[in-house]
């Protein structure tokens, strides 16, 4: 598993819980702020789950050659 891929669920996670923090306060800058976090971090796993099928589609070619 590609390190984006946990960090991106860090983030959607520290995400999450700012944007709750956030409406039972009333604190739209902090919600905000939530969003955006769960945002970035949907991001980063999608960029570390591209890295994991492209590594994994290199060592699937790399056995298939080595056959």
């Amino acid at each position: 598993m590609d390190k984006d891929r946990i960090n991106g669920a860090a983030n959607q996670a520290k995400g999450a819980v700012k944007e709750a923090a956030g409406k039972i306060t009333g604190d739209t800058k902090l919600q905000a702020e939530g969003k955006a976090d769960k945002i970035k971090g949907k991001a980063q796993n999608a960029i570390g789950g591209v890295k994991d099928a492209a590594r994994d589609a290199l060592r699937d070619n790399d056995r298939d050659t080595n056959r």
